[in-house]
């Protein structure tokens, strides 16, 4: 089927989007925040290699908001000691994929930050990044 893109003419104000924004949940508006570094990031340098792209992309993904959602849940349901077996093991396993993405964000980041020649701690600075602070 064909598409055709169509072009908004909605304006809305700058305060109505931050409003807007302050609504998200925690990992949402950390996912968004580094959705815009990244934006910015490009508009500052649009001419990237590719591989430095590639690797801003790389670090800027995660755990979609599902997940973050859930193990938001489940960490409320363990601080209340309301959580079942069950919902300990799922924890535990939703756990094991925040950490697999997070060492996967610090392998990039390493790799962005030997390719400019600078420490991770400067690249993120740069970058506007902060560790992830979940939980």
């Amino acid at each position: 089927m064909p598409k055709v893109q169509v072009k908004s003419k909605v304006e809305i104000d700058f305060d109505e989007v931050l409003n807007g924004v302050a609504q998200l949940r925690l990992n949402e508006l950390e996912q968004f925040a580094d959705r815009v570094i990244t934006l910015r990031a490009q508009r500052r340098a649009p001419s990237l290699p590719r591989v430095e792209a590639e690797l801003l992309q790389q670090i800027n993904n995660g755990p979609p908001p599902e997940l973050w959602q859930r193990y938001e849940e489940l960490n409320v349901q363990l601080h209340e000691e309301t959580i079942t077996l069950a919902e300990h093991t799922e924890f535990l396993e939703l756990i094991d994929i925040i950490e697999l993405a997070d060492a996967a964000r610090m392998r990039h980041l390493l790799e962005l930050a030997r390719l400019r020649a600078v420490s991770v701690e400067t690249l993120m600075e740069q970058l506007g990044l902060r560790r992830h602070s979940h939980g």
